[in-house]
């Protein structure tokens, strides 16, 4: 009898740390994961900016090289940052998004600085179009026996 309740005993120690253990790891996978992307400059060093005073040197110091250039000229310099939260497997969440925006004038100098938030930005909707292509549709049996007999035996010259 004593054997019996020692075995419970074991059972019970073995079942409740595996619950514990399996409730700990659910727990840790629903813990947000927080992904914090691109180059958020510090606002005590972007307040230190000049507009009218500084030039590209001094900003570059100040705050670092830029995420990205104007496309056309190298007038207006973009830091961007952008902040997501993912839970588990759901898809990730867009907590903070911000584009500093500081433009130059001709001689390098700063002529204006914009924040634009997450609010600011736009929603665009892609397309899905297929290009048609010419031939036939294959499926995937045609695909796979549709080169058996076709060859050429050898001594035969024939294209």
């Amino acid at each position: 009898m004593a054997k019996l309740s020692i075995r419970r005993q074991r059972l019970h120690r073995l079942l409740s740390a595996t619950l514990a253990l399996g409730l700990l790891g659910g727990t840790a996978a629903c813990t947000p994961r927080i992904d914090q992307r691109g180059n958020k400059p510090d606002e005590d060093q972007v307040v230190q900016i000049n507009p009218g005073v500084d030039d590209k040197i001094r900003v570059a110091e100040l705050i670092g090289t830029p995420s990205t250039i104007s496309t056309f000229d190298d007038r207006t310099w973009y830091y961007i940052s952008k902040r997501t939260e993912t839970i588990g497997f759901l898809d990730p969440q867009v907590t903070d998004q911000q584009v500093l925006a500081v433009t130059f004038d001709a001689d390098g100098i700063v002529d204006s600085m914009r924040l634009y938030g997450q609010e600011d930005g736009r929603t665009i909707a892609y397309v899905d179009r297929v290009t048609p292509t010419e031939g036939k549709d294959l499926t995937v049996i045609q695909q796979l026996f549709g080169n058996l007999g076709r060859f050429n035996p050898e001594g035969d010259d024939a294209n």
